[in-house]
């Protein structure tokens, strides 16, 4: 799955992209795409079908370490993609790339898939509930990020001539991100709530200020005030809550990974061995992301300036 997640994603996200902005001959476009979607959701079965198997093996619900984890939130990405197809193609093809992603570092030999017996203190009906509202909001926010970079990606090679027809992109794009922030942040915010119900029957606290919980509820703190952004003169448009979500969407990656190999281990911790070493390729991705920021603020700055010269 993670190889037709890849193929996918690179064939789909550039074909709707295309089909977008193109206003002629479409046709043709059009059932490639209804064909490559009709794969994807073949992939979407099977990667639901093998998280049932696993289930039904182990016995309890498929998201109870790393790499569980992980495949889960892969699931999830895809599953957004499909619920927000409707209001953009481009969301199947940028769900499909994030979808691989996720599958690629949880091939990470960091992450052990053999399937095993749970922790004592996992055996509760609150790992169906807290852990899959937390592990879902995941897939929703790196959902999110994927339609942000995207978004980027159009703000910084957009010019004068195609302005109008890229700008409808942007605003269906920035409206399905929101959307999917919303969701995220709405499971997020249970799956916190649970927790605490959770943590006082397991340890006979509500709160505890333990790292994962803290982090937990610092994804709520950044996406709420995300999406409350639009309320805050000088901090509105497309660019801003773009902006705002991608950069966001570190708080999420801090607290799956940063938190339980980086920080002293708590309570919550699912990592399993030494701290890995950062590559030298996420450091040039963070990098070109960050690149990639500052060129779309300055091509958008330079054509809103344009637009109102003209006016």
């Amino acid at each position: 799955l993670k190889y037709l997640y890849a193929l996918l994603g690179l064939i789909l996200l550039p074909l709707t992209l295309i089909y977008n902005l193109q206003e002629k001959q479409r046709k043709g476009l059009l059932l490639a795409i209804r064909i490559l979607i009709g794969v994807y959701l073949l992939g979407l079965v099977l990667h639901l079908g093998n998280l049932g198997l696993r289930t039904y093996i182990t016995g309890h619900a498929p998201w109870s370490d790393g790499y569980e984890a992980l495949v889960t939130v892969s699931a999830a990405c895809i599953i957004a993609g499909f619920i927000f197809m409707t209001r953009s193609l481009i969301t199947v093809g940028a769900a499909a790339l994030i979808g691989f992603f996720v599958l690629m570092i949880a091939g990470h030999n960091q992450y052990d898939p053999q399937m095993s017996d749970l922790e004592p203190v996992l055996k509760s009906y609150w790992l169906n509930i807290h852990v899959a509202c937390l592990t879902v909001s995941y897939g929703f926010f790196a959902l999110s990020f994927i339609l942000a970079l995207v978004n980027m990606g159009i703000f910084s090679f957009r010019g004068q001539n195609n302005f109008k027809r890229t700008e409808s992109t942007l605003t269906e794009l920035t409206y399905v991100n929101e959307m999917t922030m919303t969701i995220g942040l709405v499971l997020a915010t249970i799956g916190t709530f649970l927790g605490g119900v959770w943590a006082n029957e397991s340890w006979g606290r509500y709160w505890g200020w333990d790292a994962k919980e803290t982090w937990a509820l610092v994804i709520v703190l950044v996406y709420a005030f995300i999406l409350h952004m639009r309320f805050v003169p000088g901090l509105r448009g497309n660019y801003a809550l773009n902006l705002a979500s991608g950069i966001g969407f570190s708080s999420v990656l801090f607290t799956f990974i940063g938190v339980n190999y980086y920080l002293t281990k708590g309570l919550h911790s699912y990592a399993r061995g030494d701290a890995p070493a950062f590559p030298v390729w996420v450091w040039l991705l963070i990098a070109a992301i960050i690149g990639l920021f500052v060129l779309a603020g300055i091509k958008e700055k330079k054509n809103k300036k344009l637009l109102n010269t003209k006016k």
